[in-house]
């Protein structure tokens, strides 16, 4: 199955702690079906201090469900579908609700 959300893709969360705010997408894992996305799910990790870091208590990204991020639409900023069509020869995603490509 085609990778519908891609590392870069701004999204926004339609459950869980995080539900409504946006983000973009730092790393997928499509075996597993989770994203990393920047600023959600945050959890504390606590670190041992190396020569190149600090240490301490440092907040992580956690990974989210894919099913639980939808990407933003490029018009109105909503949450929207992905599709995908041919144009030129060439498979594009698209937004559902406006219809607009959104990698060119």
């Amino acid at each position: 199955m085609a990778a519908k959300l891609k590392k870069g893709d701004k999204v926004v969360v339609l459950a869980g702690k995080d539900k409504g705010r946006e983000g973009t997408i730092a790393s997928v894992d499509p075996k597993v079906g989770k994203a990393v996305v920047d600023g959600i799910n945050m959890a504390i990790r606590h670190t041992r201090q190396s020569q190149q870091s600090q240490g301490g208590r440092l907040p992580k990204a956690m990974p989210v469900d894919l099913s639980n991020l939808a990407l933003v639409d490029p018009r109105d900023g909503g949450p929207t579908r992905v599709g995908f069509r041919m144009e030129d020869g060439k498979k594009v995603r698209y937004a559902k609700k406006s219809g607009e490509v959104i990698d060119a």
